[in-house]
């Protein structure tokens, strides 16, 4: 979403500034391109050197250097985006009344991109008239600011003040800004993860996913401008955005019923759960004790979410499933789709080499109603969702 985006990173002087040590390599790491101006107090809480070898760009420091004048009105036509992190009472106080007496200071003046800042100071500062008066200046000239953290402060008090998380900061941005509109006002539906079918209190049947497909998808999708609705059964895994409407299951009967309350409000509905096919007839109220005798339990087949999504699909949407298969891969995962009246299904094939299981990687063939197919061979599952969306995305621009 960064890849190539040209970004400003200010850092002012205050102890939270070693934080945006890790707030640059996350910003380098998605591919932003990136420059650090710094105001001269900040080098005493964080180094130069280090911030220049992780943006492999000079750093920039003062209007004036080695008897050349710095070109602050070339830094603010050249960026995408202007992030000043951590904020200090100082330059925030600068920054409302039009100061100019730094390169950052004189960048911002200058600027001709969004400008977002990130505060961190002390809870009696925070909450100081002065201080919230110069935010409510700078939020009316279309300055954006991150909420502070309520957490420990440097000075040891527990309290209002603490900058944000790289993180946050990374996700905020990259929401305010850089989403994209291939599904700007499309609804998705995905389901993802296991599954659990209770045996007794403490015992279930259940399966290796992991989730990573379904949360990789919902994340791709939303950074392409959809609203999505995640429906996870049990996992470890933290979305990137808040704004994805997250809702946990357990059993295939409540991902079942979560499905039947959003289906009909969808544009697109993508099934990537590993919904148990069974689950116990009757599930015992104490924990089964072992003995000397086998125990057997009588399964029945638990509903079937993509066959009744199938059944009541509406014109304008789109049903994607997924077929984990072991062998006769494409004959079953296309029996699948007809049977269940699918636009697409997407095939994943066990193996020895594709192990897809609580895997970080998979190898999928995307294959629709034509059959037609489309085949990506084994990559990040963060990539692989993120050529499926584009996949779709070109499907849909062809047919309007």
């Amino acid at each position: 979403m960064l890849k190539n985006k040209k970004i400003i990173l200010g850092i002012t002087g205050g102890i939270a500034a070693y934080k945006c040590i890790y707030l640059l390599r996350l910003l380098v790491t998605e591919g932003a391109v990136v420059k650090v101006i710094m105001t001269p107090n900040a080098t005493n809480f964080v180094s130069p050197l280090v911030l220049s070898t992780l943006s492999k760009n000079a750093v920039g420091i003062h209007l004036i250097e080695n008897n050349s004048w710095e070109n602050h009105i070339h830094l603010a036509h050249w960026a995408d985006l202007f992030i000043v992190a951590p904020l200090t009472c100082n330059t925030l106080s600068k920054m409302a009344q039009g100061s100019c007496d730094n390169l950052l200071l004189a960048t911002f003046l200058s600027i001709k991109c969004p400008v977002v800042v990130a505060p961190a100071m002390d809870e009696d500062m925070w909450f100081n008239d002065a201080v919230q008066q110069n935010f409510k200046l700078i939020k009316e000239r279309q300055v954006l600011v991150i909420p502070v953290n309520v957490g420990e402060l440097a000075s040891g008090i527990y309290g209002h003040g603490r900058l944000a998380e790289p993180e946050q900061i990374l996700s905020y941005i990259k929401n305010k800004f850089f989403r994209t509109t291939e599904f700007l006002n499309k609804k998705i539906l995905i389901t993802c993860g296991p599954t659990k079918e209770k045996i007794d209190p403490v015992r279930y049947i259940s399966n290796y996913s992991s989730g990573k497909m379904g949360f990789a998808l919902a994340e791709s999708f939303y950074e392409k401008g959809a609203d999505v609705f995640l429906i996870s059964g049990t996992n470890l895994l933290n979305l990137k955005y808040n704004d994805i409407h997250f809702t946990y299951t357990e059993s295939a009967e409540d991902m079942f019923l979560k499905c039947k309350s959003l289906a009909k409000e969808m544009d697109y509905l993508i099934l990537s759960a590993a919904v148990a096919d069974y689950k116990p007839t009757e599930i015992a109220t104490q924990k089964m004790k072992k003995d000397s005798t086998d125990i057997h339990i009588q399964l029945t087949k638990t509903q079937d979410i993509l066959l009744y999504l199938g059944q009541h699909k509406l014109e304008h949407q789109t049903l994607i499933g997924f077929a984990l298969e072991t062998n006769n891969g494409f004959d079953n995962a296309t029996k699948k789709l007809k049977n269940k009246n699918l636009d697409y299904i997407i095939l994943n094939e066990i193996s020895n080499q594709n192990q897809c299981f609580q895997s970080d990687e998979n190898e999928v063939t995307m294959i629709s109603k034509n059959f037609e197919t489309q085949t990506y061979p084994k990559q990040s599952k963060k990539e692989l969702a993120h050529k499926i969306t584009l996949y779709l995305a070109h499907k849909i621009s062809h047919k309007l």
